[in-house]
Order: C-alpha cells, then structure tokens, then sequence
C-alpha cells in the first residue's frame, strides 16, 4: 500500500523529502537548535504548485500539516508533536525586480525580510517593516504574524505593507490576488484573512509588497524623562514639531537601560543612568543638515520648557548605530537572566504609566522572579516585558502569566500586540476578545480548514 512518503516522493525530488535520521539537523525554532525536529516529514516545496500538490495529498489523508519560515516567533506557533508534517518555505526565496512606477515589490514566502530590504535600497525605495530579527525572519511569517517592529509609529503594521497575496489553502486550493493596486473595494478583502491568522487558515506563499521613498535624512537622539505624563506630552510635542517625519518612539524604563548600558553589556550610555524614563526617538526625512538643526531646537526648546531632563542627539552615523544597538540588543537583558520569560502586551497609551507600574509591583512580589524589564514602542502602544526567574516551573510561568494578563481586560488591551498567539498565549485570548469574535473565528477557521489540518491547536482551543 502506497505511503505518505511514497505520495510525497511522486511530486517532489529526494532532497526535498527529510524524514526519520535526516530531521536530527533541523530544529523548530532558532533558540532551539540542540533539539532536533520532532515530525513524519519535512517538506521543502520550491514553488507554489508544489505546496499546492502537498496540501492535496495532506487533504486527502487527513494529515496535519506545520509551516515553517525563519523560525523566530517567540509564541510556540512551530512547535510540533511528532505527528505533524512539516512545510519549510525556505527555498521558495525568489525576489522579483521592484516595480519602481507602482513602488512595489513581490516575493516569495521564503525571502529574507533584509533580503527584500536590500533589493530596493539602490532603486531610491524603502521597504519599512524594521525589527531585530530581520536577518532571518522570512516575510511569509512576518505576513501570517502581522508583524510589528520599530516603526509602526509611521508606517504601520505589516498589514498595511501588503498589497497582494497568494495563498495555499488546507485542500490544495490555489488562492492568487497578486494585485498593486492600493485602492481595492471590491467586495471582501480576502488578503486580510490570512495576515495575522499564523498560518491556522492558509499557508502564504507570495506577495506583493508595499514601498515607500527612501528619506534622505535619518536623525535620533535619547532622552532622559522621570514623569510618564511628559513622555507622552513629548512625542506628542516631538510629532507635531518633526512634522510627520517621526518614525520611532521607543521607551526604556530604568533598570531596564541601567541593564543595557553596563556590564556584561558592550553598550555604554549617552545619558547617566539617573532618569525613570529613556527615550529613544527617530526622524527620518529629506536633508540631513536642516532636520539635525531642527531636532537640536526642538530638544533644546524642550529641556528649556522642563518638558524633559536631558538629551544626547546623534551626532554621526557611528552614534546613530550605537544609540539603536543599546535599544535592539535585548540579548543584553536575557544574559543577566537564569531563565527568562517574554512578553508583548499592548495597551492605551494614557494607561501605560500606571499599569506597567503596577505590573512590575505585582510580578516583584512573586517568590523565583530575579528581574523585571520593561520596554517598548511607546508610540503604538506595545510594551514589551522580559521577566528573569530561577526555575522554569509551570507554576511559575502562570503565576508570572497572571500578573502581566490579568489588567489587560479592563484597560481594552491585548496579550500580543506583535507576537501572535501561537500555542503559549491561546489561553488568555479571552481576555482580549469576547467569546462571540472567538466564536466567530472558529466557524472561519472550519469553513477554510474542516480537517482542521493548519497549525492544529495553535490560536485557536480546537
């Protein structure tokens, strides 16, 4: 009788089929790589029609089915149980030539997000989804995450990025709205179903990304604040005085920038090390000489109406890179850390003072937990916590769970504003959507996927 394998072995090459000994080499997430993949296979498909004809094959006997990309998600979307297919988006990479009249550009699932980057920079364009794990990170996951990253403040969300979509659905079928068009009223926006569904609805495979001009201009400086109220007043104020050029807001409380600026960190501040609050801002505009000198003025205006304490514009490309070094090198954080648990809640910015506050409060009362850091993107709302602790215990892990969850119902806030659910977070999705949206998102969930094949028991309780 004829196998799984044997039905893979009719539509792709060996060296595309990995199974049994050949899986001791692959891993499931990148901080995992001293554990090998657990599944009955790993497919690597090279084109659309090939993960067509392996969704048909999966359909049809039933098989759950696991897409992998660059790895990097941090809430247990590609963990697998060892009964599961595995679909590594990795050689389906192409990039296309930008389209430099409609500023777009399309690429497969399996392209480098700083790959795609790259492509564009020599054509004048900018692709703008920015965040830490862009050298690995593939855009077909940061599609099915909706990811966020440093400067969602100006460009949005992931999201608003894409234009067009291809997209495998469970039985094989082909959905394919390739479209550079901005403006698409026709009827449902069907894309928009699989961005931010983690691969649970359909399995992405190419896009038609998004580009904007590249500025000419980028400038940055810290800032040292000790009032919540006054953060917030200054991106406000720095908004509005920057005129729309603001493409970065990030905040570090304390102990978390005393962390990334002293030993065992390479990083070393610009500001002391005294204030509650740092801020990290960027502009990106057209000339480089007038937006130094206008930055200057604003942050001397500022200091001078006491709105903040002190600041350390970047003076060269060097202190540019330095400055955002300290905010993305969390690395820094997790080394001072025996264990450490992540995460990203999203909140109303009114409330972030007060809640993070009393977050922090809570989880120092808890018996195991060594540090508490807070960080973020101050300007959408995403905070982000990295919490040190002795042991790994599930005890702990939900009791750290409940301190950081539990406010987030009342305030209107969410328990992921960039990650994903994945696997870890499915039991707090009722603290951000009522039962009638996860109802909801159920019936879509069987009415594209009946099998129940995608990324089974990830999002989703089902």
């Amino acid at each position: 009788m004829k196998t799984l394998i044997d039905s893979f072995s009719e539509i792709l090459r060996p060296d595309q089929i990995l199974v049994e000994d050949s899986l001791q080499s692959r891993y499931h997430h990148i901080w995992h790589m001293d554990k090998a993949l657990i599944a009955k296979a790993l497919l690597i498909p090279e084109s659309t029609a090939e993960v067509a004809a392996i969704m048909k094959i999966c359909n049809a006997n039933s098989q759950p089915v696991i897409v992998f990309g660059g790895l990097t998600n941090l809430v247990g979307s590609t963990e697998t149980s060892g009964d599961e297919v595995v679909i590594s988006m990795e050689r389906m990479n192409k990039i296309e030539e930008p389209d430099l009249q409609s500023r777009t550009i399309t690429a497969e699932a399996g392209a480098i997000l700083e790959n795609v980057q790259q492509a564009v920079l020599d054509k004048g364009l900018l692709f703008p989804l920015n965040y830490g794990a862009k050298g690995s990170a593939q855009i077909g996951g940061a599609i099915s995450t909706n990811a966020g990253g440093l400067q969602v403040l100006r460009y949005g969300m992931t999201r608003y990025l894409v234009l067009g979509l291809e997209t495998v659905l469970a039985d094989g079928t082909v959905l394919s709205s390739l479209k550079k068009i901005i403006k698409d009223n026709s009827a449902y926006d069907l894309k928009q179903l699989f961005i931010g569904s983690e691969g649970t609805l359909g399995i992405v495979t190419k896009a038609v990304l998004k580009l904007v001009e590249l500025p000419k201009s980028r400038v940055s400086a810290f800032v040292g604040i000790n009032e919540f109220d006054k953060v917030v007043a200054f991106m406000r104020y720095m908004d509005q005085g920057l005129a729309g050029t603001l493409s970065s807001y990030e905040l570090i409380w304390k102990d978390s920038y005393i962390t990334l600026t002293n030993d065992p960190s390479v990083d070393r501040s610009p500001l002391p090390d005294t204030y509650n609050y740092y801020v990290l801002l960027e502009g990106l505009g057209s000339n480089q000489q007038q937006d130094e000198e206008r930055l200057e003025q604003l942050l001397e205006k500022a200091l001078n109406d006491s709105l903040i304490l002190d600041a350390a514009p970047a003076y060269s490309k060097t202190d540019l890179n330095r400055f955002w070094h300290i905010r993305e090198n969390v690395d820094a954080l997790v080394a001072v850390c025996k264990f450490d648990q992540h995460f990203d809640i999203s909140l109303p910015i009114n409330a972030i003072g007060i809640t993070i506050a009393d977050i922090s409060k809570n989880i120092s009362k808890i018996e195991g937990v060594t540090h508490i850091f807070p960080f973020g993107h101050i300007g959408d709302g995403n905070i982000h916590f990295i919490i040190g602790k002795e042991n790994e215990s599930d005890e702990l892990r939900l009791k750290i769970n409940e301190a950081v969850y539990k406010p987030l119902k009342a305030l209107g806030g969410s328990v992921s504003a960039e990650h994903g659910i994945g696997l870890h977070k499915k039991d707090y999705l009722k603290l951000c959507r009522t039962t009638e949206e996860i109802e909801l998102m159920k019936q879509l969930k069987m009415a594209l996927d009946p099998k129940n094949l995608l990324n089974r028991g990830k999002v989703l309780d089902m």
